[in-house]
């Protein structure tokens, strides 16, 4: 299966960086979901699986985009030690900013929605990230609008802009789609990821759909503007990310903030994986699907673990 690999060249495969961190990240544990599956009366014939996310150095999927967008803008010159990289988080892609920016000399300035978690503000504060909190009520696009903001008034700063740079996708198409390939011996049918900057969904999606022309992509996203979905976003109501491709997605599926925490019980009490709000969303998505089939595997990403949503009262319901 490997053979069908391409091996198109990109930052991934250019780097030449001595930052030890940058080969910790990918190649995370492809993880079956039998009890959760069990749980939904799937059929024999269907699995569910799940990639590990939070076996990436800085604890989320967003450091192989980080890595990249990095990379990219090295590799082209327009990133450079000492200077200043900026963007807008809701936590994850800042935390990993903030863990590389370190790491590789830059200095790292975040606009994140006042609201984040205290466990992700906390993380970006021990990197030595600044930040510039916006106003909660306006989520990640409010953070957007003001990175934007900020990058006009200092055009030195290298403005990383992850809704809109195709480095984001290209991570996925490059690491996680060849992963998720590899681990089920090409077995994978479904593929569900959620979308936020939905880097992700496409970047492993047009990757698998190139192995596996018959691959079905379901993506998920929160069923209202108003959700406890961290990292996710109602694409309806939502600024549109510029890498965002709406004809790519086989089904798009919407999960209810109740059914994901629910979800995120199930699989710590159950499977014993400890995992954050937009993982469980997935895994609520991805028994949706299996549920529609007789035979397929399917496979969806888990974000991160629980560590950062440990304030999150439903832990204690």
């Amino acid at each position: 299966m490997l053979q069908t690999i391409d091996r198109t060249v990109s930052a991934f495969q250019t780097d030449s960086s001595p930052d030890s961190l940058a080969a910790q990240v990918g190649n995370t544990p492809l993880l079956q979901l039998k009890k959760v599956a069990e749980g939904a009366s799937l059929p024999a014939a269907v699995n569910i699986y799940a990639k590990a996310e939070w076996f990436n150095p800085s604890g989320s999927v967003k450091d192989r985009a980080a890595l990249n967008i990095i990379r990219t803008a090295e590799w082209t010159g327009r990133l450079e030690p000492g200077m200043t990289l900026l963007d807008s988080t809701s936590g994850n892609m800042g935390i990993a900013y903030a863990m590389f920016g370190a790491a590789r000399g830059y200095h790292v300035t975040l606009a994140l929605p006042a609201n984040a978690s205290r466990e992700r503000i906390a993380t970006l504060e021990a990197y030595g990230a600044e930040l510039i909190k916006t106003d909660p009520l306006e989520g990640s696009d409010g953070a957007m609008r003001v990175a934007q903001e900020l990058a006009a008034e200092n055009p030195d700063y290298f403005y990383a802009d992850q809704y809109n740079n195709p480095a984001n996708w290209q991570a996925h198409y490059h690491t996680t789609a060849n992963e998720i390939w590899a681990q089920t011996n090409g077995a994978v049918t479904d593929f569900v990821a959620g979308l936020g900057t939905s880097g992700t969904f496409m970047g492993t999606t047009r990757r698998l759909k190139t192995l596996n022309p018959e691959l079905v992509a379901t993506a998920m996203q929160p069923d209202s503007p108003f959700n406890g979905l961290e990292g996710l976003k109602h694409m309806a109501t939502a600024i549109k990310p510029g890498i965002y491709d709406e004809t790519l997605a086989d089904a798009i599926r919407t999960v209810r903030t109740e059914e994901a925490y629910q979800m995120a019980q199930t699989l710590a009490r159950r499977e014993g994986l400890f995992v954050g709000i937009s993982a469980a969303a997935a895994v609520v998505a991805a028994v949706a699907v299996a549920r529609t089939l007789e035979t397929g595997t399917v496979v969806t990403v888990l974000p991160d673990n629980g560590l950062k949503y440990l304030s999150e009262r439903f832990w204690k319901e």
